[in-house]
């Protein structure tokens, strides 16, 4: 195996890790809020509301897993449907004032544990590191809501 099927293979180990790392850790920072409901709120407070389908489409989820989350999140009382101005045929989700407030105590909580498990790194290795990771995330066509 070569130096750089040996990195890739470490890269793949180590993201699956850090995926795994992150579902956990969002569990324990709100119970009812999973990784991929905190990924979906943090979209709609970014775009000011979408439709589900745009959620799907942006994700590259299915829309019946979209569907589900979204339901979850309503009966919770962090997403509401309002209709579009623009077509009433349509219904745009948006975060409720209680979804704004639990985004906002999870991404405290989550920029915290990062920066804490961070302390230590010298400047110059989280200038690199974050460099890297917006490398590697601009060569995806879509984000992916479950790591």
């Amino acid at each position: 195996m070569t130096a750089a099927e040996t990195a890739v293979e470490t890269i793949q180990r180590e993201m699956t890790i850090f995926a795994r790392r992150a579902r956990a850790s969002a569990g324990r920072m709100h119970p009812e809020l999973s990784l991929v409901s905190y990924t979906l709120l943090g979209h709609l407070e970014e775009s000011g509301g979408c439709r589900a389908t745009d959620l799907a489409a942006h994700y590259a989820l299915d829309k019946s897993t979209v569907s589900r989350q979204v339901a979850a999140l309503e009966r919770t009382g962090l997403v509401e449907r309002r209709l579009d101005p623009e077509d009433h045929r349509v219904q745009v989700l948006h975060l409720t004032e209680a979804g704004q407030e639990i985004l906002a105590q999870v991404t405290r909580s989550r920029r915290a544990a990062f920066r804490e498990r961070l302390a230590d790194w010298p400047e110059a290795d989280l200038v690199r590191f974050a460099g890297y990771l917006e490398r590697y995330n601009a060569g995806t066509s879509a984000d992916s809501a479950d790591g």
